[in-house]
């Protein structure tokens, strides 16, 4: 229920122009302004903003929150205060703001969300780039005489996402950095689809004490690419999280040269002293797990190894690790199950069942048998909070068995379940077909999502989601933990 001051403010911001109002009343009138899409009063509010710092998800409230807000026009307009602000600045010299620092940092991506109106990372980090751009132009049209005094300015905190299409925009406002009255403080990067130079470029041009991500995502960089690039993560002092997923490293057949270049990669990781979280999906590095880690100075909290083509002798040593004992998170999606690495995966968890809040266990090729071995193990693990088991051949009646032993699990709380074996029904082929075809019968599906929330609800965990849909749940932050 919101409070009488909330509803209050959303009384006020409903006109405009403002009344002139005390400054301990911006952070509430900004908070009923963007909730209820109010762009031009947005651009009131910032353009007096009476403090320093004007950080956004404090003021705005959760991420689920704003994902449900149609808030691209609202962005745009805090943007363009701020840009309309250092414009005055530049053209009166004696007009001074309290502004210095606008953080935008953890909006949620409108992909992940329900409204047509929001605002991807993508689109942000270009209105942010333009932004700066922009203002470094109007600098060069105003230039003082050296006795003027030139403007402070404002750091924009962002996570940035950048591809082949944002990535000149985005080169042109990091190099605008030092000199230019809007300077972006990246701290998180995301980069998809660039060449290991145009990383570099990024990277080289990113102010060092901001960064604790970097997701470098289909870029097909290879082990080469990979010794071109980490070299320069080093300058990152506060650098948590390096996520390489599908970077066509596979090392599966060791030649010569990629044991040159794995003896490479895990020297450049052990520069990293503050990793805490890593990714490496779809690597091929059967048998390499132990030299490509061997290197790093602390355990990691977060390790993701989809469909990295493990063999026993990789987990046992993640097993034997010191790391092992710290995973939070632990991504072992894609890798069969069903034949030789149940046991050595048992005895991991083991390990892990301490510390452990999140397993990935996604199309592993496990049936009843295959869960009723991890089952003990599984419910061991006190502290967790995740368990996702989509793309699995379970039984209903297995997956009942799980849920009715996990209930005493106090902190599970999401649960991503594979469509239950008993839900598929036989399809005729079609007419150029010759084989019939396994479909899901949504009516057993839906008896089945019945069942399961019935038992939830007998057992008073309605805290306690489960569901078949694998998409659209955020991920724990580590780095909150």
């Amino acid at each position: 229920m919101d409070s009488l001051l909330f509803l209050s403010a959303r009384r006020v911001v409903a006109q405009r122009p403002l009344p002139a109002l005390p400054a301990d009343l911006y952070p509430v009138l900004f908070q009923a302004a963007f909730l209820d899409g109010r762009p031009l009063i947005l651009r009131d509010l910032v353009a007096a903003w009476p403090f320093p710092v004007l950080h956004f998800q404090r003021l705005v409230g959760h991420r689920e929150l704003l994902r449900d807000h149609p808030c691209k026009l609202c962005v745009q307009a805090v943007i363009q205060a701020v840009v309309a602000q250092l414009r005055r600045e530049l053209e009166e010299p004696g007009h001074r703001s309290s502004l210095r620092v606008l953080d935008m940092t953890g909006l949620p991506d409108s992909t992940s969300g329900r409204t047509p109106d929001g605002m991807s990372v993508w689109s942000g980090t270009v209105a942010l780039a333009k932004a700066c751009v922009e203002v470094s132009k109007h600098q060069r049209e105003f230039q003082r005489p050296a006795a003027t005094p030139s403007p402070l300015g404002v750091d924009i905190h962002a996570d940035l996402f950048v591809n082949g299409t944002s990535y000149g925009i985005l080169r042109d406002a990091l190099q605008t950095r030092a000199a230019g009255p809007l300077r972006l403080k990246c701290r998180e990067l995301q980069a998809e689809e660039l060449s290991a130079s145009g990383i570099v470029t990024l990277l080289e041009s990113l102010d060092p004490s901001c960064v604790r991500r970097v997701d470098l995502r289909f870029n097909n960089l290879g082990l080469t690419g990979l010794s071109v690039i980490l070299p320069h993560l080093s300058r990152f002092p506060e650098l948590r999280s390096l996520k390489l997923q599908y970077s066509n490293v596979d090392v599966r057949r060791l030649t010569p040269e990629s044991a040159v270049g794995i003896r490479c990669l895990a020297g450049q990781l052990g520069m990293l002293p503050s990793l805490q979280e890593l990714n490496l999906g779809s690597s091929r590095l059967s048998g390499n797990l132990r030299q490509i880690l061997c290197d790093l100075q602390a355990p990691l909290e977060s390790l993701e190894l989809a469909f990295c083509s493990l063999v026993p002798a990789d987990f046992a040593f993640l097993s034997q690790s010191f790391h092992a004992p710290a995973l939070k998170r632990l991504d072992l999606s894609g890798h069969d199950f069903s034949q030789g690495l149940l046991e050595p995966l048992r005895l991991l968890l083991e390990e892990t069942s301490a510390s452990l809040l999140h397993l990935d266990l996604m199309e592993c090729h496990m049936a009843d048998s295959h869960l009723a071995t991890l089952l003990p193990t599984l419910r061991r693990c006190s502290r967790l909070r995740f368990l996702g088991l989509h793309g699995n051949s379970l039984s209903m009646a297995a997956l009942k068995d799980l849920l009715q032993k996990t209930l005493e699990l106090p902190n599970l709380h999401l649960v991503v379940y594979p469509y239950p074996m008993d839900c598929y029904k036989l399809e005729p082929p079609a007419e150029s077909g010759w084989n019939f075809e396994e479909i899901v019968d949504e009516e057993l599906l839906a008896a089945a999502k019945a069942e399961f929330t019935q038992i939830l609800a007998n057992s008073r965990r309605t805290d306690l989601v489960w569901t078949y849909n694998p998409y659209g749940h955020r991920a724990l932050d580590y780095f909150s933990l």
